[in-house]
């Protein structure tokens, strides 16, 4: 887990405004710890802040020399490629950290550890963290989180990478504002890396997905409110997450996370995404299995806006209002108070 002290620099060569940059993207944004600079030559001089929402004060820097010397300890790999493998390319860049002292978090399925850990000098200060390694065996799921009396929140979506972890930790904060007593259960590698906790979902055997879910669940049982980082989407073919979420959290209440320039999947294109309002109905169904669980209901949608003007976002999300009759936000753009107050 990060010191909250060390200083970061953030790999992103080529993605820094690409799906594939979501790690870089979440680490920048929500990280507490300092970021001394993203990494992407194309970019270099310029400030992350023009391709992001964010208020920090980073700058894209041309090399990790220069990095390095800006007091850079920690090097994060904020690229997610497809099939979470480490190309070939990035290895001068790991090497060239390791032997420079730093150390490095790495959340892609492809293990670090292995191959690199030889290459580490000082095994009291320095370390390579593979953030997908599960952490613990867990027991098979019994659904006893059902019976806990308090609020459990689980972004689902329309489709992957639609900003469910960043409507989860943007309300999670906002909650803390509020005073309320609320938790945020990381399922994935970049909730885990910013959160130093969680389970990374995909890395587990389906048969124990779901009790993995309902142990870090029952950790924060004394929570007034727990916030579940969601994964995946019902509708994608190549995703089986929602499903555990739903068993393992047993939740009481729906977010449905969406990106609003989308009528398909980003890929395969193919699939388009049905009636938002039967989506809702199908994702409340399977979550209370006519009963047998909380009946979980959806009370708000978080839509990405990022690639649409403010007008253009405004009657977009007026528009899905009206056809859902759920409140519809951009938590970056607009807030997420209206939905977290359900939850107060």
């Amino acid at each position: 887990m990060l010191n909250p002290e060390q200083k970061i620099a953030v790999y992103m060569e080529g993605h820094i405004d690409s799906d594939y940059g979501k790690m870089g993207t979440g680490v920048v944004r929500y990280l507490k710890n300092p970021i001394v600079g993203v990494i992407d030559k194309t970019l270099a001089g310029r400030q992350i802040r023009e391709f992001m929402d964010t208020s920090k004060e980073v700058p894209i820097l041309a090399s990790l020399k220069e990095a390095i010397s800006k007091g850079a300890e920690v090097l994060v790999l904020g690229i997610a490629p497809s099939g979470g493998r480490i190309p070939d390319a990035w290895n001068s860049v790991i090497g060239e950290a390791l032997e420079n002292g730093l150390s490095i978090v790495n959340g892609l399925h492809d293990l670090l550890q292995p191959q690199w850990g030889v290459k580490i000098k000082n095994s009291e200060k320095q370390w390579i963290w593979d953030v997908r390694v599960p952490q613990f065996v867990p027991a098979i799921a019994t659904g006893k989180v059902a019976k806990l009396e308090n609020k459990r929140v689980l972004f689902v979506g329309t489709d992957m990478a639609v900003g469910k972890m960043t409507a989860g930790l943007e309300l999670y904060s906002w909650l803390q504002k509020e005073q309320v007593n609320v938790g945020f259960v990381a399922t994935g590698q970049i909730g885990i890396t910013i959160t130093g906790h969680g389970i990374p979902l995909d890395a587990f055997k389906v048969d124990h997905a779901c009790g993995a879910v309902e142990q870090v669940v029952l950790e924060q049982a004394d929570k007034e409110v727990i916030l579940v980082e969601g994964q995946g989407s019902l509708l994608h073919p190549g995703s089986s997450a929602t499903l555990p979420l739903m068993r393992g959290s047993c939740p009481t209440h729906l977010i449905l996370c969406m990106r609003a320039d989308k009528t398909t999947l980003r890929s395969p294109e193919e699939i388009r995404i049905p009636d938002l309002n039967a989506f809702i109905a199908l994702n409340e169904s399977l979550a209370s299995v006519v009963g047998t669980y909380p009946k979980a209901k959806v009370i708000g949608i978080a839509a990405n806006t990022s690639m649409l003007s403010d007008e253009e976002a405004k009657t977009f999300l007026k528009r899905t209002s009206a056809q859902t009759g759920l409140l519809v936000t951009d938590p970056i753009r607009f807030g997420i108070d209206e939905i977290g107050q359900q939850l107060q």
